[in-house]
């Protein structure tokens, strides 16, 4: 029998299995950003954007197989921060690398609902777009709080709606007999010579890279998977998989339909290539479509921010109050409150500009995933004995190369971004830092 103050704190309750983790993965990946992206890549790399695909695919490879074997040794909620914890044994570089991923979250969170205010603009126009961003966000964080159950089957409901979105493209290249007769390997006329060629399909590769960033997040439910150290891997490398073929349909559908130079001229590439096929119907049922995957991902990345507070509360590394688990629902009740006031609040203080908060988010990323792929090569060279249920391939002796490649791809991508992006990021960091000093000091004065 419990003495009062021994409470047992209720814990998070396993519901998702492998079928689920693969949507919420899937989901993760394709978000909303293939809806308009792919008219940015076609003006880089013309009809060879495709190849593009195949890069990005490669590159979001290297750090997906160091996220699957480090979920496989430590299948816990917050799990950059334990990843960091465990390898480095520095509190601080552990709390600045959740301290990010958290960030992260919440910024994707407010960008992506702000997309769907623009979108929910076309079909009601007398909305206003932050008060419509902030209202889905109240939403999602209340089918967040029901439980976990419920988010995962809304999340493969949306997931299979957004797919069949992107199969209305396919199929119109299908029946329109399109893909005969084009020159998968024409470039824009900027890319005249070989080494141009090149640097086009590589730099569009870049950008590609961005419609990746997400896959991460399904480290983050291990703690709500049935056998997380075997499902989680499996999920992280079958969505990267899945999404890889779809990009590469997408890619050589939409440039047989309607070429890259029209992809490139429009902010709604893909209701244009429906256009072709379908007419204005195809463009309202894209747009439509595209409500959902705005929805999903944001509801994924409430999922994903709540879930790294209440991990780095048990932790110890945040306040004890994030840990509490709901007793009816089983899910950190105060986390998903905290998540969805910070998501807001950042809606609110972009005014609604997605690019505010876009950029400095995929910049942090780059960090956490140029520290996740530190701590793999760090933990095989100092714990080779540690068990790995799922272990990254490729080796040189004890020297993973793909968490190498994973490494040395990170820091390149962070040295594409812009000096305001950067200036941006560091300041991310430094209120990090003075986050974890006050955190410190405010424990050492409560036990000294």
């Amino acid at each position: 029998m419990l003495k009062v103050g021994e409470q047992k704190e209720p814990g998070l309750k396993r519901n998702i299995n492998l079928f689920q983790a693969v949507m919420y993965g899937v989901g993760l990946i394709l978000g909303a950003g293939i809806y308009v992206l792919i008219g940015d890549v076609a003006g880089i790399a013309g009809n060879a954007m495709w190849i593009s695909f195949v890069i990005a695919a490669v590159i979001a490879t290297f750090t997906g197989l160091s996220y699957a074997e480090l979920s496989s040794m430590f299948p816990k909620s917050a799990a950059e921060y334990v990843f960091a914890k465990n390898a480095f044994k520095n509190n601080l570089v552990a709390f600045i690398t959740g301290w990010l991923i958290t960030f992260v979250a919440v910024a994707s969170a407010a960008a992506v609902a702000i997309g769907f205010s623009g979108y929910l603009a076309s079909f009601l126009p007398q909305f206003d777009p932050v008060l419509s961003a902030v209202a889905l966000l109240a939403a999602l964080s209340a089918i967040n709080f029901i439980g976990i159950r419920e988010s995962v089957w809304m999340n493969t409901t949306f997931t299979l709606i957004e797919l069949a979105g992107l199969a209305i493209v396919v199929l119109a290249a299908v029946l329109l007999g399109s893909f005969a007769g084009v020159d998968y390997y024409e470039l824009p006329p900027a890319a005249s010579t070989l080494s141009l060629s090149v640097g086009a399909i590589i730099g569009a590769a870049g950008l590609v890279f961005f419609a990746y960033y997400g896959f991460e997040n399904l480290a983050n439910i291990s703690e709500e998977t049935k056998n997380a150290p075997r499902t989680i891997p499996k999920a992280l490398i079958i969505s990267i998989a899945v999404t890889t073929g779809v990009y590469i349909l997408i890619a050589v559908s939409a440039i047989a339909l309607v070429g890259w130079e029209a992809l490139s001229s429009t902010g709604a590439p893909l209701a244009l290539a429906a256009e072709k096929a379908f007419g204005r119907p195809g463009v309202t049922v894209l747009s439509a479509i595209a409500l959902f995957a705005t929805s999903n991902t944001v509801l994924m990345m409430l999922i994903a921010g709540s879930r790294i507070m209440y991990g780095m509360s048990r932790e110890r590394a945040l306040p004890a109050v994030l840990g509490r688990v709901h007793p009816a629902t089983k899910t950190p009740w105060i986390a998903v409150v905290l998540m969805m006031l910070l998501t807001s609040a950042m809606v609110v203080f972009s005014r609604g500009s997605i690019s505010a908060v876009a950029n400095i988010a995929v910049f942090a990323i780059f960090m956490v995933y140029a520290l996740v792929n530190l701590a793999l090569i760090w933990l095989r060279h100092k714990q080779p004995e540690l068990e790995r249920p799922f272990r990254s391939p490729v080796r040189i002796g004890w020297f993973p190369v793909l968490a190498g490649l994973g490494f040395i791809t990170s820091l390149a991508m962070l040295s594409q971004f812009d000096s305001g992006t950067m200036i941006a990021g560091a300041a991310t960091v430094a209120i990090g830092l003075a986050s974890y000093a006050a955190i410190e000091r405010y424990r050492s004065k409560r036990y000294s």
